[in-house]
Order: C-alpha cells, then structure tokens, then sequence
C-alpha cells in the first residue's frame, strides 16, 4: 500500500550545490533520493518545501513523497542517516551532512510545498573571524549598531510588495506581495542573530533584507530608508545581498 511520507531534515549546506537536484551535482535533493532509490529499488522523487541555495543550511527543511517500499516508517531516520554518513564521511555510521530528524505519514493529499502556509529563516552574522566558522556565518569586522536595525526593521513586518527584496533569476511569481509576520534581532555576544517569519519568500529576499539592515547598522543607510526601498519596487534601491553562509531554514508550518 502507498504511503505519503513527510521527511524533516537538516544538513549542512557547505558541500552543496543547494537542494534542488541538477545533473552531475551533489545535491541535497540528489542524495536524498539517491539513498532512497537504493533502498526501494527503483526511482523515487521528493519534492522539497523550499529550493535552497549553494551554500545555504537548514535546521528543520521538510520533503514529501509517496512510496510503497514495506519499511516501517519510523525506521526510516535511522536507515537513512547510517547511508548519509557512509556516503559523506566514508564510515557507516558517522555523522555525514544531511540529518533525517523525522519521519511520519501524512493524508494522501498532503503536499510538502504546498501545504505550506509559513516559514522561518534564521540569519547569523558574527564579529571575531573564526576560521572554523567560515562557512556557518557571515563574518563581518564592523559593529552593528542593532537598536538602528531593529528600528528598519519594523518597517518590513506586514504585507507589502516586495519586489526591491527580490533578486533576478527566480522563478516568475505571479506577485511579490508577501506577508512578514515577525522579523527579530538579537545580539549574542559576538554574534547577531536574525529570524524573520512569512507567509513565503522572494528568490534570495531573506538574504536582501539582511544585507540592507548590515547597512542600517553600519550607518551607511538610516532606519527610515526601509520604506523608501519598499515603495520603490526597485532591486537596484536596496543593498547587497548577504553571503549564504549565515543562513538556516529553521522551521516549516503546514495547513
């Protein structure tokens, strides 16, 4: 009988070149269901909340697919992760980069895209150039003065077009109106760490908001400028477009 698995998952997005799978590149996507063809013996496709970027992390991606393979569902975290580690690493076992945390069954019609209703990324950004966290932050010399991010970024919480967040090369959207519901910023001793909730985000939007507070809090732009760039609808209005490796897919919300 066919089930309707959902899988939450992290991995470490450093040796990827991002989740959606592309011929002759290791993919977060590609391994997945390489592992998975291996066990059922036949193809098997997933399809992935969200299409993160090379470089980018997550702490809770989720993927859905339906199989028919007679392996109870609960054991499939471990199976798969014992394979990742042996394909990773090179010793059974070990801890590779892709981690199953979850899996269950879910209703027939369920769908991990578009089921989705919401979203949360997590950004980390950090001050004291540590080489062996290159690639799990974006390490950056200035200071940030947060109470000014803080103040840009209440202009960002809401529903407003956000077409200057938004970079080329995306798959068309039949709008860029998005819904913020929750954008925070915290300082933690040397590092700030960002979170923002939404209803859904543009082709590199997280990374384009980031990038523009960095320069809210380095004084290179004033905390009211967020609603003239918002108003604009012009990509060039806004700033750069922070690294990937500050950024983790934190959490999925489902209808």
């Amino acid at each position: 009988m066919e089930k309707n698995i959902l899988l939450k998952i992290q991995y470490d997005g450093t040796n990827f070149r991002g989740w959606q799978r592309q011929p002759g590149q290791r993919t977060v996507q590609g391994e997945i269901e390489h592992v998975l063809q291996y066990l059922a013996g036949r193809e098997i496709s997933i399809n992935g909340t969200s299409r993160t970027d090379r470089g980018v992390h997550a702490l809770g991606q989720c993927a859905s697919f339906v199989w028919d393979f007679p392996l109870p569902t609960e054991k499939l975290p471990f199976i798969l992760n014992k394979r990742f580690g042996a394909g990773g690493i090179g010793r059974s076992g070990a801890p590779g980069d892709i981690r199953i945390l979850e899996a269950r069954e879910m209703p027939p019609d369920f769908h991990a895209r578009f089921s989705c209703r919401g979203k949360t990324y997590r950004y980390i950004i950090e001050r004291n150039g540590d080489i062996f966290r290159r690639n799990m932050a974006f390490q950056l010399a200035d200071s940030l003065d947060h109470a000014a991010m803080r103040e840009g970024a209440k202009f960002i919480v809401g529903t407003h077009d956000f077409k200057s967040f938004e970079a080329s090369g995306g798959n068309p959207r039949e709008t860029t109106v998005r819904t913020i519901s929750s954008f925070t910023i915290e300082e933690e001793g040397d590092r700030t760490v960002i979170e923002v909730t939404g209803d859904g985000f543009l082709y590199n939007m997280v990374r384009i908001m980031v990038g523009t507070l960095v320069e809210v809090g380095t004084g290179k732009r004033t905390p009211d400028q967020i609603r003239c760039i918002l108003d604009g609808r012009d990509r060039q209005l806004a700033g750069f477009t922070a690294p990937p490796q500050g950024l983790y897919l934190k959490e999925i919300y489902f209808k």
